[in-house]
C-alpha cells in the first residue's frame, strides 16, 4: 500500500479534525434497526402526510404486509427492486418492506427516459418494480414484473420476517451522472446509512425529531429526511405536494412542528430572498449541495440567527453528508464560506498529488470512513480510479477521491475551491457536462458543440449549450426533444444557441469567454 508523504503541520491538522469515532449500530442493518426502534415506540407518530398518520407499530405492520406479497412474488435477499411512488405512506412502507426482504430498494422517477432507465434496471439487476403506477409501468417495461405498492385492503403483518440481513449488504442504489455519457450506480450499504443517523453532530436526531422528507426519493438528501426520523422515534413529516410552493412550506412546517429541515443552496437562496419568515420555527436548517452565496447567508443570519444554520457538504458516494459547518459568524476576511469538518465516524484529507497538504494549501478532497460506497456498479476501471487505499501515518485508509478542490484553513476548517473536472452541481443534482455533450453530439445533425454551466442574475446555476449544426435542419427545439428522450429533464440545457463555429484560445481551447459574450441575452439565460 502506498503512503501519503506528509509533514509534522499537515498530519497534526488532519489528525485533530479526523478525531470523529463515535459508536453507532454498524452491526445491523436498517430493517432490524427499525423494527428494534417501532417496539420501542408502538404507538408513537411514525408519518405524517395530509390528514393521514401512521404510528410506528401501523407502519411496521403494513411494511411486513408488504414484504410478505414480494417475497411470493420471488423477492430473494441480495435482489434489487425499483421503487416508484409518489411521495406518501405508501413509499416509506415500500421501502421498509424491500428492506424487510433482504434486498435493495433502487429509487427512480416515472418521468426518466425509457432509454435510461432500461440502463438503470441492467446495471441494477432489477427485474421487479414496486409502483403505484402499475399499468402505465407495465407496458412501458414489459421486461419488469411490476407489484402494486397501494391496496384497497392493504396487507398486514405482525411478525417481523425472518431475512438475514448483514449490514454490509446494500441497501439502495443511486445513479449519478457519468462523464462517459452513462450514469453510475451508487451501492449504499445498511452500516452507512447508520453512520450517516445515529451519534449525528450537525443536527439533532432523536424522538423528539421531526423531519420533512421533501427531496425526490432518488436524491440521497432523502437517505438522510427519511432514515434521520425512522430509526430515532421521531415523526417524519411528508411534503403534500409535487411542485413545492413558500405558502404551503410554511404551512406544513407550522402545523406539524418540523424541527430540522434540509433545503438545496439553490431553494434556500429562494427562500431567503423571497420569504424568510417561512422558516422562522424550525430549529435546525441544513442547507448544501453547491457553493453559498455569502450575500444569501448573511441575510439568514440575519433573520435566523447564528445557532440554526449548518451548511452540509458531501457526495453521494460517502452516504449524503460529509462535512457540516455550523454558521454562526460571516468572517470579512473569508472569500467563501467554509464547508467545515467531517461528521462522526468520517474522515477527511487534502492531498495534493501524493502529499497530505498543510493548512492553506490548495489539494483534493479525500473522503474515508463507514459512510463510504463499495464502488460503482459494473465499473471496475472507475471504481479502482475513486477508491484508492493509502496509508497515512501508519493508518491504512480506504479513501474515495472526490475531485473536489480545497484547503484547510489552520482553524481546521474546509474551504472549497472548485472542481478538478467539469462536474457541476445545478439545484442539488450532480451533472457530469461530459455526459450532456455526450448525448448532444448523438444528434446527427450536431457537428459540434460545448455545454457550460452559467450563472443566472438570482445568483442561481443553469446549463447552457453552445452547437455547430450541420446544414440548416437543426433548431434548439429539436435537439431539446431528442435530449429528452436520453436525459433526465434537469440535464437538459436551459438555453441552446445554435453558432456557425466554436471561438478558440490562442492554445487551441473553447474560449468561454467569447461565447458567453456573444450569445444572445447576456445577462442571463433564459429558462425553458
Amino acid at each position: 500500500m502506498e503512503s501519503l508523504a506528509t509533514t509534522a503541520e499537515a498530519l497534526s491538522v488532519h489528525q485533530e479534525i479526523n478525531r470523529t469515532s463515535v459508536p453507532f449500530p454498524d452491526e445491523a442493518g436498517v430493517n432490524e434497526l427499525f423494527e428494534d426502534c417501532a417496539a420501542r415506540h408502538v404507538d408513537a407518530v411514525a408519518v405524517v402526510h395530509r390528514d393521514r398518520k401512521l404510528t410506528y407499530g401501523e407502519l411496521n405492520e403494513l411494511a411486513n404486509g408488504l414484504a410478505d406479497v414480494l417475497r411470493t412474488r420471488g423477492v430473494l435477499p441480495g435482489d434489487t427492486v425499483g421503487v416508484c411512488v409518489e411521495r406518501s405512506p405508501e413509499l416509506i412502507v415500500g421501502l421498509l418492506a424491500v428492506l424487510k426482504c433482504g434486498a435493495a430498494y433502487l429509487p427512480f422517477d416515472a418521468s426518466w427516459p425509457d432509454e435510461r432507465l432500461r440502463t438503470l434496471f441492467g446495471d441494477a439487476r432489477c427485474r421487479r418494480v414496486l409502483t403505484d403506477r402499475n399499468e402505465a409501468l407495465s407496458a412501458r417495461f414489459p421486461e419488469c414484473e411490476v407489484v402494486p405498492a397501494v391496496y384497497a385492503e392493504p396487507p398486514r403483518g405482525r411478525t417481523n420476517p425472518v431475512v438475514p440481513v448483514r449490514s454490509h449488504d446494500v441497501a439502495y442504489i443511486n445513479f449519478t451522472s457519468g462523464s462517459t455519457g452513462k450514469p453510475k450506480g451508487v451501492p449504499i450499504q445498511h452500516h452507512a446509512i447508520a453512520r450517516l443517523v445515529f451519534g449525528a453532530v450537525y443536527a439533532r436526531l432523536d424522538a423528539h425529531a421531526r423531519l420533512l422528507q421533501l427531496a425526490p426519493v432518488s436524491f440521497d438528501a432523502a437517505t438522510f429526511e427519511i432514515w434521520g426520523a425512522l430509526l430515532h422515534g421521531g415523526t417524519c413529516v411528508l411534503y403534500p405536494g409535487k411542485n413545492l410552493r413558500l405558502s404551503e412550506l410554511k404551512r406544513v412546517l407550522d402545523e406539524h412542528r418540523v424541527t430540522v429541515l434540509f433545503l438545496t443552496t439553490a431553494l434556500f437562496n429562494t427562500v431567503v430572498i423571497e420569504a424568510p419568515e417561512t422558516l422562522g420555527g424550525l430549529d435546525t436548517l441544513l442547507t448544501g449541495g453547491e457553493e453559498h452565496s455569502l450575500k444569501h447567508m448573511a441575510k439568514a443570519l440575519q433573520h435566523y440567527g447564528r445557532d440554526r444554520l449548518v451548511s452540509v457538504y458531501g457526495p453521494t458516494e460517502c452516504t449524503t453528508f460529509a462535512t457540516f459547518h455550523p454558521v454562526r459568524e460571516l468572517r470579512p476576511e473569508d472569500p467563501a464560506l467554509p464547508i467545515g469538518r467531517p461528521i462522526q465516524n468520517t474522515r477527511l484529507y487534502v492531498v495534493d498529488g501524493e502529499k497530505l497538504c498543510a493548512p492553506g494549501e490548495t489539494g483534493e478532497v479525500l473522503l474515508a470512513g463507514a459512510g463510504l460506497s463499495p464502488g460503482y456498479l459494473g465499473m471496475p476501471g472507475i471504481t479502482r480510479q475513486r477508491f484508492i487505499d493509502r496509508d497515512v501515518a501508519g493508518r491504512p485508509e480506504r479513501l474515495y477521491r472526490t475531485g473536489d478542490r480545497a484547503y484547510l484553513r489552520a482553524d481546521g476548517d474546509l474551504v472549497f475551491q472548485g472542481r478538478q473536472d467539469d462536474q457541476v452541481k445545478i439545484s442539488g443534482f450532480r451533472i457530469e457536462l461530459g455526459e450532456v455533450a455526450h448525448h448532444i453530439r448523438s444528434h446527427p445533425t450536431v457537428k459540434q458543440s460545448y455545454v457550460m454551466a452559467t450563472e443566472l442574475a438570482t445568483g442561481e446555476k443553469a446549463l447552457v449549450a453552445f452547437v455547430v449544426p450541420h446544414g440548416e435542419d437543426l433548431t434548439p427545439e429539436g435537439l431539446r426533444t431528442h435530449l429528452r428522450t436520453r436525459l433526465p429533464g434537469y440535464m437538459v440545457p436551459s438555453a441552446i444557441h445554435l453558432r456557425a463555429s466554436l471561438p478558440l484560445t490562442a492554445t487551441g481551447k473553447v474560449d468561454r469567454r467569447v461565447l458567453l459574450s456573444s450569445r444572445p441575452g447576456t445577462t442571463g439565460v433564459t429558462p425553458l
